[in-house]
């Protein structure tokens, strides 16, 4: 085995299939989120289109009209239109996820794991779900483990 090493080492792995685990993989679309409401109705650069949800989909579970919207004009897809597409299209639900990490997790990540839980899902670190933020930790526990990476500080939110 492989002495471990820190979090600045391989463990970055284990960043981003920790939280893809709980936001699994079958599910390509938010169990119960057609039943949500995440349109920010005081965006008015990236307004709700009538009729369609911005629920979790995808392998990173994005959500919100805004997130849709700039992940779109980013990899080329109308997300405010057609968020439908991430369900739809797994080339867009990765390219989208890939999308999310790098302008959400990537800067953070040497911070602790515990701020990237923050930056998928700020709600969780608000005390909306302690089981989902200790779920994603012990995950990210097993993973490295896995892998022979320390998990390093920081691990909650």
């Amino acid at each position: 085995m492989v002495p471990p090493t820190t979090l600045s080492g391989r463990s970055p792995l284990s960043l981003p299939m920790s939280h893809t685990t709980l936001d699994n993989f079958c599910n390509i679309k938010e169990i119960n989120g057609a039943s949500r409401d995440y349109c920010d109705k005081n965006n008015k650069q990236y307004p709700c289109v009538p009729g369609k949800g911005y629920y979790g989909r995808g392998p990173i579970q994005i959500s919100w009209n805004y997130n849709y919207e700039t992940a779109g004009r980013s990899i080329g897809f109308n997300g405010l239109n057609n968020p439908e597409a991430m369900a739809n299209d797994a080339v867009i639900a990765f390219k989208t996820a890939f999308w999310f990490w790098m302008n959400n997790f990537h800067s953070v990540m040497n911070q602790g794991f515990g701020v990237t839980i923050g930056a998928i899902n700020g709600m969780e670190c608000n005390g909306e779900n302690s089981g989902a933020v200790n779920a994603r930790v012990g995950y990210f526990r097993d993973y490295c483990n896995q892998i022979g990476v320390l998990t390093g500080g920081n691990l909650y939110c």
